[in-house]
C-alpha cells in the first residue's frame, strides 16, 4: 500500500526529482509537438493511461449492454447507473481536492487506480459466473464514483508535477488526444468482442488494462509537492475556494467551462434524437455521428499539441465561439433535411473546437494556480465541468421533448456563443504574482 503520510515542509526538502533530463530530437517540428514526451515521468503516465482509458471505454459499452440487454433494465435504470458513477464527483470532488494537495499525488493515484482495477475484476467475475444483479451494478458504480472523485483532481494536478511549465499546454493537449483515441478505439474493439465473447471479457480486459497505468506510476520517480499546512480540512477548503474567487483568470475560465458544459456539451441527448428523427437513420448513423465528433476532437487536440503555443484566453474564447456557431449550424443542417454526412462534418467541427477550447481552459487553470492550491483548484474545475454536463442534460432533454432537438442544439450553441462574446468584451486582468505557478514545478521536472 502506498505511503499516505502527510508531506513535510518545503524548507526541509527542496524540490528535487529523479526525472531524467529531457531527450533531444533531431526533428524540431516533431519535438515541438511532443515536447511533453521529453519527460520520462510523463511518458510513463501517458502510455499507461492510453491503455487504461481504452479499456475503460470498452467497459462503458459492456456495462450499458449488460444493464439494458442482459439485466432487462429500462432507460431510467440505465441512466441511474451513470448518475451513481457521477454523483460522488459532484458531491465530494471539491473536498477531495484537499487530499490532492495534502498527500503525494502519485501515492493517491496508485490507491485509486488499484481500487478501480478491483472493481472491474469483480464485475467480470460476477458476469462470468451469472450471479450479477442490478443492485450489484449500482453498488460497484457508486464505489467507482467515489474513487474517481479522488482520482480526477489528483490526476489533473499531477500533470504539472511531471513536466516543466513550458510543456504543460502540450501535456494537457496530449492528454486530450489520449482520451479521444480511447473513445474512438475502445468502443470499436468492444463492439466486436462483445458480439464474440460477451461483456464479462470486456470487464476483464479493463481490469487488466489498469496494470499498465499502475506500472507506469510505480516507475515514476519524482519528489512530491511539499506542504506543511496545519490548517484543518475546513480551513483548507475555504482557502481553496477563496483562492479561486480571488484569481480572476481562474474564476472566469471556470465560469466559461461551466457554461459550455451546461449548454454546449449535451451530445448524449442530442445525437440519438438527431440520428433517429432528423437524419432518419439507425444505430449505424448514431455511431457515425459520435465517431465524427471523436475524430474532430482528436484532430483538435493534436493540432493544439503541435502548435507549440501556450495558453491564450482569446484563442480559448475563439474556440468556444466556433463551437457555438457550429452547433447553430448543426441545428440548421438537421432541420433542412440535409444528408447525414453534413451532420457528421458539422459535429467534427464541434469536436475540433471544443477540444481546443477545453484543453486551453485546463492549461490556463493549471498554469495560473500555484503548487499549494493546484489540487483544490483542479477539484473545483473538474467538479464544475463534470457537474454541469448532467445538469445540462436535464435542461436540454426537456427542451428537446418540448421543441425538438434542433431547437435545443441551437439554444445551447447560442448561449455558448454569447458567453464567449461577453468574455471577449470583459478586459482580461493579468494574474497576480502570487497566482503564478511557482518555479518549483520546473525545478522538479528538470532536476
Amino acid at each position: 500500500m502506498p505511503d499516505l503520510t502527510p508531506i513535510e515542509s518545503p524548507e526541509s526538502q527542496p524540490g528535487s526529482s529523479t526525472e531524467f533530463p529531457p531527450a533531444r530530437s533531431s526533428f524540431p517540428a516533431l519535438r515541438k509537438g511532443l515536447i511533453a514526451f521529453q519527460y520520462r515521468n510523463y511518458r510513463l503516465l501517458w502510455f499507461g493511461q492510453l491503455i487504461s482509458v481504452t479499456g475503460t471505454w470498452m467497459q462503458s459499452l459492456a456495462q450499458a449492454w449488460l444493464v439494458y440487454e442482459i439485466l432487462n433494465a429500462n432507460a431510467f435504470q440505465l441512466g441511474l447507473v451513470n448518475v451513481l458513477q457521477f454523483l460522488p464527483v459532484l458531491l465530494f470532488g471539491i473536498p477531495c481536492g484537499i487530499i490532492a494537495d495534502r498527500f503525494p499525488k502519485r501515492s493517491i493515484m496508485l490507491v485509486t487506480q488499484f481500487i478501480m482495477m478491483i472493481l472491474a475484476a469483480t464485475m467480470s467475475a460476477l458476469v462470468f459466473t451469472n450471479v450479477v444483479e442490478l443492485w450489484m451494478v449500482y453498488v460497484i458504480a457508486t464505489i467507482f464514483g467515489m474513487a474517481n472523485a479522488v482520482d480526477m483532481p489528483t490526476r489533473q494536478a499531477f500533470v504539472s508535477d511531471l513536466v516543466g511549465r513550458e510543456a504543460i499546454m502540450n501535456a494537457v493537449a496530449l492528454n486530450s488526444a489520449l482520451f479521444n483515441t480511447g473513445r474512438i478505439v475502445g468502443p470499436a474493439i468492444a463492439g466486436i468482442l462483445l458480439a464474440l465473447f460477451g461483456p464479462a471479457v470486456l470487464f476483464g480486459i479493463n481490469a487488466a488494462s489498469y496494470i499498465a497505468v499502475l506500472a507506469g506510476l510505480a516507475m515514476i520517480r519524482i519528489a512530491p509537492v511539499i506542504n506543511l499546512s496545519t490548517d484543518s480540512p475546513i480551513q483548507r477548503l475555504r482557502d481553496g475556494l477563496s483562492y479561486v474567487r480571488s484569481t480572476p483568470t481562474i474564476m472566469r475560465t471556470i465560469i466559461l467551462v461551466g457554461t459550455v458544459g451546461t449548454f454546449g456539451m449535451n451530445f448524449n441527448v442530442w445525437i440519438p434524437v438527431l440520428a433517429s428523427d432528423y437524419f432518419e437513420a439507425g444505430s449505424n448513423a448514431y455511431g457515425l455521428l459520435f465517431s465524427a465528433m471523436g475524430v474532430g476532437s482528436l484532430i483538435g487536440a493534436l493540432s493544439l499539441a503541435f502548435s507549440g503555443r501556450g495558453p491564450n484566453h482569446k484563442r480559448m474564447l475563439a474556440g468556444v465561439a466556433v463551437m457555438g456557431v457550429s452547433e447553430i449550424a448543426l441545428a440548421f443542417v438537421a432541420n433542412s433535411g440535409a444528408a447525414l454526412a453534413m451532420g457528421a462534418v458539422t459535429l467534427a467541427f464541434i469536436g475540433f473546437s471544443a477540444s481546443n477550447a477545453m484543453s486551453t481552459a485546463n492549461t490556463t487553470v493549471q498554469t495560473t494556480s500555484d503548487d499549494g492550491h493546484r489540487g483544490r483548484v483542479m477539484a473545483v474545475y473538474m467538479t464544475v465541468f463534470a457537474g454541469s454536463i448532467p445538469i445540462g442534460a436535464l435542461i436540454s432533454g426537456w427542451v428537446t421533448n418540448q421543441f425538438g432537438a434542433p431547437t435545443s442544439v441551437a439554444m445551447g450553441g447560442t448561449i455558448v456563443l454569447l458567453m464567449a462574446l461577453v468574455q471577449f468584451r470583459v478586459p482580461q486582468r493579468a494574474p497576480s504574482t502570487s497566482s503564478q505557478v511557482s518555479p518549483s514545478a520546473d525545478a522538479r521536472a528538470h532536476s
